[in-house]
């Protein structure tokens, strides 16, 4: 990959990497292997990646922005964000996690500028606030620039048993007008509810959003005494990348990386972890019921996409991606997708177990899963 480092004056000195992976299992029928939910546009006339790139033209131009992928997906991705350069799409031969990915991306940017400022961005999330992420993402540079491994954790709203949580300590990092960081206490597993409640009740808990800031030598060096052998591979990849090697070492390398993400394997155990608060609007679109709520709904709380005629149905999200009438009598909280393949029928307060229908198809190894 020879990334072209030019770029305007606001936008010098800071890269973004988009891992973009997964298959969306909770959004299935519509989301699917080879066109998993970070490609469909869910919300509007563009998909979430196309959502994701555009947040990010304030802070890191095309040409400074790289999207890691499986190979399965380069092509639709290619097409999809037609302004990035073709060399800044890096494929990965296999699904490995956050760790490996994020660490490639970190170590290829690191060959042009260890000291290189860069932040790490999921490519299926949706932010209602672009001028709210941009100001937390300038609070976690300044913190960057001082040494720190940034993430920027979101205010929750509610208690939420699904994501993960950031404790964060009264020490204050760094300050600027757009927010403040602090140092981060712990990182936590997704809890149950009496747990989440009292963390929401605290005021110190943030949810983990995934969203990390860092000096590509910081993350490295990180790396190196955290995860060697992880840290060994992705040198031995960037060092044979853009030579008649690249493939071939690749290929040898990611077989041998253990699966690891980001989190478990480096943010959890830093000793400078920072976490800038901050309020965006997010959601990570990871279910059919969380969808069902960033979609308009009528007056009986509906959120509808297709073609429904209802009796008597309240707080229902239907999807259809076919031409046939969905009718619903007498039915609440109910989720309806209809594909010309498979049709999805589930209570909303089971939406996450979704992902079990999956696991079921993939066991049997069903053609609706592709």
């Amino acid at each position: 990959m020879r990334m072209n480092g030019s770029s305007t004056s606001a936008e010098r000195g800071f890269w973004a990497v988009i891992p973009a992976g997964g298959s969306g299992t909770r959004l299935w029928p519509l989301s699917r292997t080879a066109r998993p939910k970070f490609l469909l546009p869910l919300l509007g006339e563009t998909s979430l990646l196309q959502d994701t790139l555009h947040r990010l033209q304030p802070l890191a131009a095309p040409v400074r922005t790289l999207v890691v992928c499986g190979p399965v997906h380069a092509a639709a991705i290619a097409r999809q964000l037609p302004t990035l350069p073709e060399a800044n799409i890096v494929v990965e031969p296999s699904p490995k996690g956050s760790g490996p990915a994020i660490g490639l991306a970190t170590a290829l940017i690191a060959r042009h500028d260890p000291d290189a400022l860069l932040g790490s961005f999921a490519a299926d999330h949706r932010v209602e606030r672009p001028e709210a992420f941009v100001a937390a993402v300038h609070t976690a540079v300044a913190a960057a620039q001082a040494g720190w491994l940034v993430t920027i954790g979101l205010t929750p709203t509610r208690p939420e048993i699904g994501y993960g949580y950031i404790e964060r300590t009264d020490e204050a990092i760094v300050e600027t007008a757009g927010g403040v960081a602090y140092r981060a206490a712990r990182f936590v597993e997704k809890p149950d509810l009496a747990t989440a409640t009292a963390y929401v009740a605290s005021g110190r808990f943030l949810w983990n959003a995934s969203m990390f800031v860092w000096r590509a030598r910081t993350l490295l060096d990180e790396m190196a005494r955290l995860q060697p052998d992880l840290y060994a591979g992705v040198q031995r990849i960037a060092a044979a990348w853009d030579t008649a090697d690249q493939e071939r070492e690749t290929a040898e390398v990611w077989a041998g990386l253990v699966e690891s993400t980001i989190d478990h394997g480096i943010m959890e155990h830093a000793a400078r972890v920072a976490v800038v608060p901050a309020e965006l609007g997010w959601s990570d679109v990871g279910d059919w019921h969380g969808l069902g709520e960033l979609i308009a709904q009528d007056d009986l709380g509906n959120s509808v996409r297709g073609d429904l005629v209802q009796v008597d149905t309240s707080r229902s999200v239907v999807w259809s991606e076919t031409d046939r009438v969905v009718a619903l009598v007498g039915v609440d909280n109910t989720v309806v997708v209809d594909t010309p393949d498979a049709l999805l029928v589930v209570n909303r307060a089971r939406a996450q177990d979704v992902k079990q229908v999956v696991a079921q198809l993939k066991r049997a190894r069903r053609t609706e899963l592709s």
